[in-house]
């Protein structure tokens, strides 16, 4: 064998065993996706949108960087797909309060509790919640998440409520719940319940 030859650069060549780490931990974890789409919403609630990147989710997970482009085709695929997620998970609690419910009173009982109890007021959803929106008014192809959150809300009113009252009544949820929230001196309950009734039995 020639001097070059002896010295020329060798092909690595790897282990069947130890071939694609990333893709053998894929196999091993199975949901990763669903976690990394829960894990978003925390950093999206931390860090708004704008903050929000691959590398940060990848770090709160605990996953190599390499999943975020092997799960989701862009930045946008994950915000889609977090936002629908933290959409679908309200819903499903807010779905569920109504269904309790088995009279119109006990239906605004639970309206007033959506309003000023924890669902809706969690520190996480209300933040992530907030960035929805500025989103979804700023890019009309997000609106269809919002869209579909309001329909099902609406849909759990009819329930107990004509049409127009349900559509009130989300109105007041929504606007209520963010005044609350944000104000420094917060709607007190009373008045939450004051402002259902109002509509309920104007």
């Amino acid at each position: 064998m020639g001097h070059a030859a002896a010295h020329a650069p060798r092909c690595a060549v790897t282990a069947p065993g130890t071939r694609d780490p990333e893709a053998r931990s894929r196999r091993h974890d199975p949901g990763r996706r669903d976690r990394l789409v829960d894990v978003a919403i925390g950093v999206l609630a931390e860090h708004g949108v704008a903050g929000t990147t691959h590398r940060r989710i990848a770090a709160a997970a605990n996953v190599p960087l390499g999943s975020m482009t092997y799960h989701f085709d862009s930045m946008d695929d994950l915000l889609h797909a977090a936002f629908t997620r933290l959409a679908e998970r309200t819903a499903d609690v807010f779905d569920q309060a109504l269904t309790q419910a088995g009279t119109t009173e006990e239906a605004a009982d639970a309206v007033v509790g959506l309003i000023s109890g924890p669902t809706l007021n969690g520190a996480e959803t209300l933040l992530a919640s907030l960035e929805l929106y500025a989103l979804a008014a700023r890019r009309p192809e997000f609106r269809a998440i919002t869209d579909a959150w309001m329909a099902r809300s609406r849909k759990a009113l009819h329930a107990h409520f004509d049409p127009e009252t349900a559509f009130m009544l989300d109105a007041l949820i929504e606007g209520t719940t963010l005044h609350r929230a944000l104000s420094l001196d917060p709607m007190p309950v009373r008045t939450v319940r004051a402002a259902v009734e109002r509509i309920v039995r104007p």
